[in-house]
């Protein structure tokens, strides 16, 4: 019986997760009647590949076994297990047990010989001339000695196990399946701009090209992924104004989320940003600088999208025949058709926006940010990534769901390579500790990959509507430590953006319902503390990984420190939570993980600071001033 196989999702209805260079530890309860011996092996291959390649799988305890491997190039691996009644290995325990009793054992001898004879037909080379060498042994009364002494040897062992007689295998069923996405699926530091407010000229519409003039200071701060709002053209009827105001005066943008207009749809650039060789232009110069640009899919249309008119059947209608604009109770959006997924239309409907998502692969475009994609159905995006993929297999997706956790898990099981999460209403460090030990410690671990975003173009959380400087380091560097893909809304939060529509989660002023004009000079000291964290988190492996978290004790609800630690590279933070009031605290190190014993010194390196300190044992003292710094980022350094 091989059981409780981990890690599998849903029986293996779903794959897991991995980047290239990942290390897959896999586990089974294999257990079987009777007390013979068991073996088995981990089997596991791109989909590419003809042969099986084959890990031993080692005891653990209690009937658990394991074994481990690493995937290489991108694409789909799979993997099993199979376990049979190892009968060498339960001759060679019960021979071993008999001679200990002092008993003669020649007969048993001469039943070795024969699965020895077996092992060496299984075997070449020099292995092939020594295993038959000892079946003869083992026949020879007058070598006993000799005999009994191969026969309890540790090579012994390793010959059975590398000959293994596999009679009546028992293989895992079904075929376990791995996504093997690209690093940057694994490891991503996302910048959201609006491109029309990207000029440095007040009351000027933005342009892709003055997005270009801004590559070197969003590179320079260490960022490699440039999220950009729909780029589309703009509808007119019921255009939003300012503040979501449901008219629009003359001249104002519009919402770029109402997408679509007499110049095109969902495959149109918006003229004012410029032309497709503009962008693509900007998507060569990104490159140039280490960066990828990601779209903006959202499912939806202004009321003078072409698809309006040309496939009405895609919409639902009202009674009086009218289509039916996009509601969310008492609010109305008359700005916006919802595209009807229960259309009897929906195969010309999904291929449609296939064809969408395959016309930005053809202009380079390999990240796409899907809107709201929890207000469609799960089969289509199952469906479509695979379709997407088959054409461009380097492309990511990452889901903008925020709703029902087992929703937002289901979109991650059907493809989505990131998810953006509930961290932005985690404020606490108890709400923290449980929402990253249930995304890091439970099964979640292996397919739903988080990017954390402090804020987003559509949320000013309450816990930064005081505009306090402290409070906006520290969730930039929680969210940069604790996931290792994480993203930020571009200048309104790194100039520290803050006043709100009274009594909402929204901005006053939204970039959403009109152009802004920023200062691009500017700086402060977050915009420091990106640049610095950000080259940190490029220079350590640790932060290039979620789930290699471990949360550390310390008696302080407002101080959270937390580990992670990837080979030899070893890091600390730690991170004040009141960011009205200095504290200070002992902190728990788990130095038995790091192999520290309690009596050596080792050094903790605080690496924004480059402050250095000698520590010892288990607890230490830490001390933080949320007016000076926050937190600690250390490295933990033994000499």
């Amino acid at each position: 019986m091989i059981e409780r196989v981990t890690p599998e999702i849903d029986e293996g209805r779903y794959p897991i997760k991995a980047v290239p260079g990942e290390i897959i530890a896999v586990e089974a309860d294999i257990i079987t009647d009777g007390h013979d011996k068991i073996a088995a092996r981990l089997l596991y291959k791109h989909e590419s590949d003809r042969e099986w390649t084959e890990v031993s799988m080692k005891f653990i305890n209690n009937d658990r076994w394991g074994a481990s491997f690493t995937v290489g190039k991108p694409g789909r691996y799979l993997y099993t297990i199979e376990g049979w009644v190892d009968h060498i290995a339960s001759w060679q325990h019960e021979i071993v047990l008999k001679i200990k009793d002092g008993q003669y054992v020649n007969s048993e001898l001469l039943a070795g010989s024969h699965y020895v004879e077996g092992m060496a037909q299984r075997s070449k080379g020099d292995d092939k001339k020594t295993l038959k060498a000892m079946a003869r042994l083992f026949k020879d009364k007058n070598q006993y000695g000799e005999a009994i002494a191969v026969a309890q040897s540790s090579q012994f062992t390793e010959w059975l196990n590398t000959y293994p007689e596999r009679q009546h295998p028992t293989r895992y069923e079904p075929t376990l399946g791995i996504e093997v996405d690209r690093e940057k699926a694994g490891f991503s530091t996302w910048y959201c701009l609006f491109p029309r407010s990207a000029s440095q000229e007040p009351g000027r519409h933005g342009t892709f090209r003055d997005v270009e003039m801004l590559l070197p200071r969003i590179a320079g701060m260490g960022f490699d992924v440039l999220y950009l709002p729909p780029i589309h053209p703009i509808g007119t009827t019921f255009r939003k104004g300012k503040n979501n105001s449901v008219t629009s005066s003359p001249g104002e943008p519009g919402v770029p989320y109402g997408i679509g207009s007499e110049l095109g749809g969902h495959t149109a650039i918006h003229p004012d940003l410029g032309t497709l060789e503009d962008f693509r232009n900007l998507i060569a110069a990104c490159k140039g600088f280490g960066m990828e640009v990601a779209m903006d899919l959202a499912i939806q249309c202004s009321p003078d999208h072409p698809w309006a008119k040309e496939h009405p059947e895609w919409f639902k209608k009202r009674p009086d025949g009218t289509i039916q604009y996009a509601e969310n109770p008492p609010k109305k959006y008359q700005d916006i058709y919802p595209v009807y997924f229960e259309t009897d239309e929906w195969r010309s409907l999904w291929e449609e926006l296939r064809q969408v998502m395959l016309t930005w692969g053809s202009w380079g475009v390999r990240m796409i940010r899907v809107d709201n994609p929890h207000t469609k159905p799960f089969v289509f995006w199952e469906w479509v990534i695979a379709e997407v993929k088959k054409v461009y297999p380097d492309m990511i997706f990452l889901s903008e769901a925020f709703t029902k956790p087992k929703v937002m898990q289901e979109l991650a099981k059907r493809g989505f390579a990131q998810s953006y999460t509930y961290f932005t209403w985690r404020n606490n460090k108890q709400e923290l500790e449980e929402y990253l030990t249930e995304l890091t410690q439970t099964d979640m671990q292996h397919y739903f990959r988080p990017n954390f975003w402090p804020t987003t173009h559509d949320i000013n959380p309450y816990i930064l509507q005081s505009g306090h400087e402290p409070q906006f380091l520290v969730r930039f560097f929680l969210a940069a430590t604790l996931s290792s893909n994480y993203g930020i809304f571009g200048p309104s939060f790194e100039m520290m953006e803050h006043v709100p529509i009274p009594g909402k989660e929204e901005y006053l002023n939204s970039e959403k319902y009109e152009i802004r004009h920023w200062d691009w000079n500017h700086t402060n000291k977050l915009t420091y503390l990106i640049s610095l964290v950000n080259r940190i988190r490029k220079e350590n492996t640790a932060l290039q990984k979620t789930s290699n978290l471990t949360f550390c004790r310390v008696d302080d609800d407002y101080l959270m420190a937390y580990l992670k630690v990837d080979g030899n590279n070893r890091l600390l933070m730690v991170v004040n939570m009141d960011a009205y009031n200095r504290r200070a605290n002992m902190v728990q190190v788990p130095i038995w993980k790091l192999g520290i014993p309690d009596w050596k010194d080792y050094t903790v390196h605080d690496l924004l600071t480059g402050a250095y300190y000698t520590w010892r044992g288990e607890w230490n003292y830490v001390e933080l001033d949320p007016y000076v710094l926050p937190m600690h980022l250390f490295r933990i350094e033994v000499y």
